[in-house]
């Protein structure tokens, strides 16, 4: 793993101070995530106004985050969710969501899935050509069905690689897409729709601008070859939040314009009826709102200084599985030099549980507060158990200022829950 130091630029602020985290700790422990609801209904309310022009949906990816009082924070604010498995659907069907307020978008799909999806008369977003007789056969084919494009090779911007489909499991070749059309058309679907995914954690303002013209150019031969239109488009995710200090977040109101104007001009072109906008954003709705805290319970000073937490990469493991950058703050020295250079660590019986490699941060003593930046989503949903470790609380932040355990930490009654041992019993 390579060293991050250079990267910790300047100060990132939160959303909370130490003395609401220490508060917070003492009711739940530490580690736990804090999410703030002001924050979240905020970016979904941006996303909104930016696509005004445009008949225009957000489902929140729901792997980002998977809690039911964020999704009912959500739905309040009239966003649907995108689902990807079975139990995914029952927590929205919990949360009160029900038909096209689910876009249910999985791969490699067993039959309860599909058949759930569509008792709840979800959205459907088919991944394989193969899935429409499995579809049949588990649930029925709906009237309206989305597919998959994968266009192959890479996707560039400008000339830049910005991800490789061609790589990636997921979703139809233009053959297929055009054959599942005809297909469709003759068991009954009415209403098409063409999704695509093929860049993650985009930066720029340009990548919806530029997916939406390659989903809008295979509209326009699909038209021409099988009579179909295309009546939405789901741009799926993608949209960077900025990790870093010195990263330039995304200007989503510039997305919105570049988006309507590219949409405008290519259906002029190709004589096509303005489609609605889906999308199904996980990353940009709630990983800045979202924040992992942990003590420092030990320091270790050999080769190098370490900090270690009371959390580890099954808190949080975008930093050990990736090499994610997630800004670091010690609470109430956010505006003391930082004068060590630390590796920040949990406990974990393997040399990447790191959080941070030669990280530059004010002095840390035992017992000070860790927050963790932009780990709202893909932290906590990531989580698991190895070493026998417990996933941490989860708490909102609401609005007015108080806050409400909204997910109590794993109890080792937890972890042994699922065993059945014949003739023994786990003492605790």
């Amino acid at each position: 793993m390579k060293t991050d130091v250079k990267d910790c630029g300047s100060e990132k602020k939160l959303f909370f101070n130490r003395e609401t985290a220490e508060k917070i700790a003492s009711a739940v422990g530490t580690p736990y995530y804090l999410y703030d609801e002001k924050g979240i209904k905020n970016a979904l309310a941006g996303l909104r106004e930016a696509f005004r022009g445009l008949d225009f949906k957000e489902y929140f990816a729901v792997k980002a985050c998977p809690n039911p009082y964020i999704l009912k924070v959500l739905k309040d604010a009239g966003a649907g969710v995108d689902c990807s498995s079975y139990t995914e659907l029952l927590m929205a069907k919990a949360c009160g969501f029900r038909g096209a307020d689910i876009m249910f978008s999985s791969n490699v799909t067993p039959a309860e899935d599909f058949e759930l999806a569509r008792s709840l008369d979800a959205l459907i977003n088919l991944d394989d050509i193969t899935h429409i007789e499995f579809l049949e056969q588990h649930g029925g084919i709906p009237e309206t069905v989305c597919m998959r494009y994968n266009p192959g090779g890479d996707f560039t911007i400008s000339g830049a690689i910005m991800g490789a489909p061609g790589e990636a499991k997921y979703g139809m070749t233009r053959e297929q897409i055009l054959e599942s059309c005809r297909i469709l058309k003759g068991k009954g679907v009415k209403t098409f729709g063409l999704h695509s995914f093929l860049a993650s954690n985009m930066l720029g303002n340009r990548y919806w601008e530029t997916l939406s013209e390659v989903l809008l150019r295979l509209a326009a031969d699909i038209k021409r070859e099988t009579g179909i239109t295309i009546s939405f488009i789901n741009l799926s995710g993608g949209i960077g939040i900025p990790y870093k200090p010195t990263d330039k977040p995304v200007d989503i109101f510039k997305v919105g314009e570049t988006v309507e104007k590219k949409i405008g001009k290519i259906c002029a072109e190709e004589d096509l009826p303005v489609p609605a906008v889906k999308a199904e954003l996980g990353r940009y709705i709630t990983g800045p709102y979202g924040v992992l805290v942990a003590r420092c319970i030990h320091k270790k000073d050999i080769y190098r200084e370490y900090v270690g937490l009371d959390a580890c990469a099954a808190n949080l493991m975008r930093p050990a599985m990736y090499g994610s950058y997630h800004h670091i703050t010690v609470l109430g020295k956010e505006n003391e030099p930082k004068t060590k250079v630390y590796d920040v660590t949990g406990g974990l019986c393997e040399n990447n549980d790191k959080f941070a490699i030669e990280r530059s941060l004010p002095e840390i003593e035992i017992g000070d507060l860790i927050a963790i930046h932009d780990a709202g989503a893909h932290g906590f949903s990531m989580g698991y158990n190895y070493n026998g470790k417990l996933r941490s609380a989860e708490v909102l932040l609401k609005e007015d200022g108080t806050f409400k355990l909204i997910r109590r930490a794993e109890t080792p009654e937890d972890y042994f829950a699922t065993f059945d041992f014949p003739g023994a019993e786990i003492k605790l």
